[in-house]
């Protein structure tokens, strides 16, 4: 695949030059103000918003398809394809993501498309599909609904099994072994490098959601993945304002991917592309932040006598440890805890967890996370989990923000309190 810097592209579409003569009104609206070059430079790329793409001949159009066919980067015929600004961000995520490695990038309109068509990229009718048991909701209920309707059959495994008992329930027609760490809601570390070394001795692919360790903590390409699902609507993003996401796959794996991405029409904007940009610029900063507060209001929690446990990896407690000292080069603002039964063994009721979560002045509640902002919610998996159900008291999911850790724990203190006094 063709990088953004790799010279003068040679399908570069040539300026035109405006003729002197005279216009009609309803011509100069159409025509004028669209060949004003600006000899100055900004932080920032411009915005690029087309769905048309002009060509100074017949033999370039023809030769802007071919090349769009064959994935280059930066080479377009049609809005869909990708623009300047589009494809800066492409190059960047393969960059980023794919660190010291040879990777393409594609980007969607969210998440969870990511997901769903690197899914459909590369399994096929009769095709088996490894899931791991702690995968986020909505790629379980993909793979239980239309996965599954179109032939491709799923197992679900365990995320803390070894790559040794994963192997054994791999079958002749296993395709693919899709992982999540740390897994939504409970927070398990996989065996990565494990996993995925086991997987290339059976030519099988490995696909990871790395949504929550971001570029500043987690790189899986290092770790011996085939692909990687970003949610950029989360970290990368920051701001809880746009929606999009992307797959990263190494460069031998491009070509399916970028051909259903083609033929399911699949495409963003660039106002939303820019604010990924932007996004991304900070995103170091504000990971230390976001790792530093949740380790802050974490620790306290533990010390919490209405907490059971606290499931963030980054704690020297938390069963895979070890794994993710070894992996992650530091920790997000995303984890759960576990609230305390009753001394006579009852739940906390639904009661007295709304008077936890609702009414905080700094935790919102919410699905998304990643933005800026702090976020509380109940951690409701009893159908999103097949093989390793929670068998711990009910879960709370956090997420911690930029706010000032005090605040956040003065905040937390008035819902366990609250919590105390509910009937």
């Amino acid at each position: 695949m063709r990088s953004l810097d790799d010279g003068e592209n040679p399908l570069k579409k040539q300026k035109r030059t405006s003729g002197q003569r005279q216009t009609t009104n309803a011509t100069s609206f159409v025509e004028m103000g669209r060949e004003f070059d600006a000899d100055i430079r900004t932080p920032n790329l411009p915005v690029y918003r087309a769905s048309t793409v002009l060509f100074d001949t017949l033999e370039e159009a023809k030769a802007r398809v071919e090349a769009s066919e064959r994935g280059e980067l930066g080479v377009s015929h049609y809005g869909t394809i990708g623009t300047p600004t589009t494809f800066a961000l492409r190059d960047a995520l393969a960059r980023i993501e794919g660190a010291g490695h040879s990777c393409c990038a594609a980007i969607m309109p969210s998440g969870l498309m990511a997901i769903t068509t690197l899914l459909l990229a590369y399994l096929k009718p009769g095709d088996h599909l490894l899931m791991t048991d702690s995968a986020y909701g909505p790629t379980r209920v993909f793979c239980k609904g239309t996965l599954s309707k179109l032939g491709v059959h799923t197992t679900w495994y365990d995320p803390t099994i070894t790559p040794e008992k994963l192997e054994a329930l791999m079958t002749p027609n296993t395709r693919m072994i899709f992982l999540e760490s740390p897994g939504s809601y409970t927070f398990e570390i996989q065996d990565v490098p494990g996993i995925c070394a086991m997987a290339r001795r059976h030519g099988i692919m490995t696909a990871i959601d790395n949504a929550w360790g971001s570029p500043v903590f987690a790189r899986p390409f290092g770790w011996g993945v085939d692909a990687s699902v970003l949610p950029l609507t989360k970290y990368w993003s920051g701001h809880a304002d746009v929606l999009m996401g992307a797959a990263v796959v190494r460069e031998e794996h491009w070509l399916p991917l970028w051909r259903t991405v083609r033929e399911m029409g699949i495409c963003v904007g660039g106002d939303d592309a820019a604010l990924i940009l932007r996004g991304m610029r900070t995103i170091d900063v504000r990971m230390q932040r976001h790792q530093h507060n949740a380790l802050e209001v974490a620790h306290w929690l533990e010390r919490r006598p209405e907490v059971g446990v606290v499931l963030h990896p980054a704690l020297p407690g938390h069963p895979q440890h070890a794994l993710w000292k070894r992996d992650f080069k530091g920790s997000s603002g995303l984890f759960s805890f576990e609230l305390r039964t009753h001394s006579e063994g009852r739940n906390p009721t639904s009661t007295q967890i709304a008077a936890l979560c609702e009414g905080r002045r700094y935790f919102g509640i919410g699905y998304s996370w990643g933005g800026y902002e702090s976020l509380i919610f109940p951690a409701r998996i009893g159908s999103l989990r097949s093989v390793a159900p929670w068998q711990g008291g009910p879960l709370i999911r956090l997420h911690i923000g930029l706010e000032d850790p005090v605040d956040l724990i003065a905040d937390l203190e008035e819902g366990f309190s609250a919590m105390a006094h509910a009937t």
